[in-house]
């Protein structure tokens, strides 16, 4: 790890900030824009820093910016896995490991989900890790932003703490169990013994008897079910079409839930959009 390239970083971080419209990154542009691309107030907010922190960054100031700083950078200018890398080298960071289970968001399901304005959409991670969610499905799943850990994953949560499957009608439990752990086969297989999908195995494999029953079973797919009833505390069942969209290596999936229009499931969205996110831990 060396220092930290503080000009180029600099200028790579207003190039990129330039290069991007509000539409990019899902913010309405206003009446009166004179600055090029994002202002810098806009990349701090998405980015969860200070402004100032951030103008010190492309004043060729400031203190070094940590890994999870970086990272939350490279999510909101859109960088592709070797822009990331580039800026962690700027900054003065080892490169993250490319691994099947990278958690860099890719940016082309963040344009599409940076376009979904009024359906649910997230973007989840081959465990079933919540990478980023649109306003709507924050309103309907509730914030998971604040979990870490293991805890971040659907379906360790789906296995060890009961209160997560309240999402889902009792009659859907076993459906569900299965599909989340023919999944997880499936990014195990994809990524080996040595990764983290094989680490969750084990530590699933010993903390509950269910996981194991279905874990035996040697269902093998990466699937949604088309069709899903959820169950919402604040205005009960939503039912909604599902589509996934997935990245190439299938490491990455952006889920879209749609309601029929004009249906009971669909009003609902909409007050829950208008009420924000309820405190509704959920599974996939």
């Amino acid at each position: 790890m060396g220092g930290v390239n503080r000009a180029a970083l600099a200028d790579f971080l207003r190039r990129r900030r330039e290069g991007l419209r509000p539409s990019d990154v899902g913010l309405v542009p206003g009446p009166r824009r004179r600055t090029p691309g994002l202002r810098r107030e806009e990349v701090a907010g998405l980015t969860g820093m200070s402004t100032d922190y951030y103008v010190r960054l492309e004043q060729q100031r400031g203190p070094q910016p940590s890994e999870q700083m970086l990272a939350a950078l490279a999510r909101t200018l859109r960088l592709t896995a070797d822009e990331r890398d580039y800026l962690y080298r700027l900054a003065g960071h080892n490169v993250p490991r490319r691994t099947p289970d990278d958690t860099h968001v890719a940016p082309a399901l963040l344009r599409v989900l940076d376009r979904l304005e009024d359906s649910p959409a997230l973007i989840l991670s081959s465990l079933s890790e919540v990478l980023v969610a649109n306003r709507l499905a924050t309103a309907v799943f509730g914030d998971r932003s604040h979990l870490t850990g293991w805890a971040r994953s659907d379906v360790y949560r789906w296995f060890t703490d009961p209160a997560s499957r309240a999402v889902y009608p009792p009659e859907d439990h076993a459906r569900q169990a299965r599909s989340m752990v023919a999944g997880l086969r499936a990014a195990y297989g994809a990524q080996g013994e040595h990764s983290r999908a094989a680490e969750l195995v084990r530590v699933l494999r010993a903390k509950s008897p269910e996981f194991r029953r279905v874990w035996d079973r040697h269902e093998v797919g990466v699937r949604f079910e088309d069709h899903k009833t959820l169950v919402h505390p604040e205005v009960g069942r939503i039912d909604v079409d599902c589509q996934a969209l997935f990245t190439e290596d299938q490491s990455q999936a952006l889920l879209v839930l749609t309601p029929a229009p004009g249906s009971a499931a669909e009003d609902r969205i909409r007050l829950l959009a208008v009420l924000g996110g309820a405190d509704f831990a959920a599974g996939r």
